[in-house]
Formats: C-alpha cells, sequence, structure tokens
C-alpha cells in the first residue's frame, strides 16, 4: 500500500476515533479550517528516526483535515529550551496546542501559562501523570511503565536473566519508567538490570560504552530505549552470545527483528502519536468533543517479532512505523 493509502487508512481511523464509532466517510474539510493552525512542541527533533515518524504522522493530519501544522524541538534534550518554545507558541495563540513531557517539574509551568492563556493542550509520548495533574484535555501516548514490565517479561521468556538496559536521554521519566517496569519483571524471575547512560551525539562512543560494559558483567540480553540507540547497541553485541531488543521501530530496527538479529521491538505507534493528536485538537475546536475523558488514548504498546516483522519493514520504510 502506498503512503498515501495509509493516510488514507489512518484518517479515517482517526476520524472514527473523533466521532466515537460513528461508522461514515469524513467529509471534505471545511473551507473555515484555513486558518486553523496546530503546533507539536517536544523534546524530539525532527531528524531523530523516531521523532520523524511522529512528525510526519502530524503532517499528514494537517493535509488531511486541511489545517496548519508547525513541528517544533530544540536542538538538544534541554528543557529550558523547550519551555522557551512553548511560551512562544502560546504568544501566536494557535488554535491547539502538542507537548511531550519528558520532565514534569521543568515544564509545568510554561504548561500552565499555556492553560491561562486559554489554549487547548493534549500531552503525547511522555508524562501521562503530568498531564492529568494539569488538567490537559487529554494524553496520546503508551503507558510507559507497563511497556518496561511487557519488555522484562519477553526477555525472560527468552532465558534472558542478566539485562543491560542502555538509556541515552538521562533525566527522560518516561525512559526512566521503561528501564524500572522492565527491573521489575525480571526480578520477578530472579533476573536483574543495570542501566548504562549513553551519549547519542557520539555513536563510536555509544557503542565503545556498551562494549566496556559488556566486557565488565556477564549480560544476557542489551535493551534499547529507542531506535537512535540501537545502532550502536546492535554493533556492540554482533558476533557474541548477547541478545538484543529495543524499544520503537525504524527500518533498520525492523529488518533487525526480521533477520534474527534482534529478539523484538516494542512499538508504541509514534505515527499515531502525531496524527491523532490534530485531529483530537480540530475536533476539539469544532465539536469540543475529546476522547480520553482526561486520560490516556494508547497507542502501545505492541510488540513486532520475527514472526511479524517483515510486514512492517516496508511500512517502516515509507515512515509510518
Amino acid at each position: 500500500m502506498t503512503r498515501r493509502g495509509l493516510k488514507r487508512l489512518f484518517a479515517g481511523a482517526a476520524w472514527a476515533l473523533a466521532a466515537l464509532g460513528c461508522a461514515r466517510e469524513p467529509p471534505d474539510p471545511p473551507a473555515g479550517r484555513g486558518g486553523v493552525r496546530i503546533v507539536l512542541v517536544t523534546h524530539g527533533q525532527a531528524a531523530d528516526p523516531y521523532w520523524s515518524i511522529v512528525a510526519n504522522g502530524a503532517a499528514d493530519a494537517g493535509d488531511d483535515l486541511g489545517v496548519e501544522v508547525q513541528y517544533q524541538a530544540p536542538t538538544a534534550f534541554d528543557m529550558v529550551a523547550m519551555s522557551d518554545l512553548i511560551d512562544a507558541a502560546v504568544v501566536a495563540r494557535p488554535a491547539g496546542l502538542v507537548v511531550s513531557i519528558p520532565d514534569g517539574d521543568a515544564l509545568a509551568p510554561a504548561l500552565r501559562r499555556a492553560l491561562d492563556a486559554g489554549i487547548p493542550v493534549l500531552s503525547i509520548n511522555s508524562g501521562a501523570e503530568t498531564s492529568r495533574a494539569l488538567g490537559l484535555l487529554a494524553h496520546v501516548g503508551q503507558p510507559e511503565y507497563e511497556a518496561g514490565r511487557a519488555a522484562g517479561g519477553r526477555l525472560l521468556t527468552e532465558g534472558a536473566r542478566a539485562v543491560l538496559c542502555v538509556h541515552h536521554e538521562v533525566g527522560n521519566a518516561a525512559l526512566d519508567a521503561r528501564c524500572a517496569g522492565a527491573a521489575d519483571a525480571l526480578a520477578v524471575g530472579g533476573g536483574t538490570l543495570t542501566v548504562l547512560a549513553v551519549e547519542l551525539a557520539d555513536p563510536d562512543d555509544a557503542e565503545l560504552r556498551v562494549r566496556g560494559a559488556l566486557s565488565r558483567r556477564q549480560t544476557d540480553a542489551v535493551l534499547t530505549l529507542g531506535p537512535a540507540a540501537a545502532a550502536p547497541a546492535l554493533a556492540a553485541v554482533e558476533g557474541s552470545d548477547v541478545a538484543f531488543a529495543t524499544f520503537d521501530l525504524t527500518e533498520e530496527v525492523a529488518r533487525a527483528v526480521a533477520d534474527g538479529r534482534a529478539l523484538f521491538a516494542v512499538d508504541q505507534q509514534p505515527y499515531l502519536q502525531g496524527y491523532l493528536p490534530v485531529v483530537m485538537l480540530v475536533k476539539y475546536a469544532e465539536t469540543l468533543t475529546m476522547p480520553g475523558g482526561g486520560g490516556v488514548v494508547a497507542t502501545g504498546p505492541g510488540f513486532v517479532t520475527r514472526q511479524n516483522a517483515a510486514a512492517v519493514v516496508e511500512l517502516a520504510r515509507q515512515g509510518v512505523r
């Protein structure tokens, strides 16, 4: 299926969600939507393999609904810069604001200013607890601790007892929760998890850090928390008996799963994390309706394994998985 065909498929699903299950074809975008502008401010740059898919989803939703969508992110993991972007977006008075919340304490003041200005705000990807506490309209993403527990449980099933969790964004509460969930699941089966911090600005250094950690301790499996960390970690375990798994997808990750070089990838459907909030905010502006009731609209976790990876490779190549 072409990407345009996939866009139509996702658009139909999203409209059905926004219409609370009413089965009908979405109408042509009203002419009045031409002035509607939705701003996304996240902690992930669009050049990042994960966040590029989020950006694709948001852009496609804007095209399908006939609204303007702007994707913004700081050049590095920087909560001060992200707060500044949120403040600037509020000054420009968008019809809706979509944010990720990797650090609730740091971003809460800027989000409160957005709410005080009367801007409808949704959160995505990270920060479900902060979103609920602040009274944002809804959160679109996966429950991260539960996703971590699911990943840890699968590693146990595969025979892993000593796992290295490669953490590429220290301070991101969502990634912390993934490691914590995996650690708790492993502990049930007598396993252990060790966290290793790496910097993605230097993939060669990240690979060396993983190799060094593997040389210092007995390790059955390496678990990375995103696709940008997957490549150096996968290179580090190549040729060894250490298994590999990761959160999130790219075409390369999907191929590694299909080829048996990776056990699995935890999929939280970033395309939907970009697409659905735009649909939800447009419909909120028009009808004051909102799925989720202020809670989580879950996009994961799902698992890509060797049994289904081949079908996902092409979708990942198209930037929708």
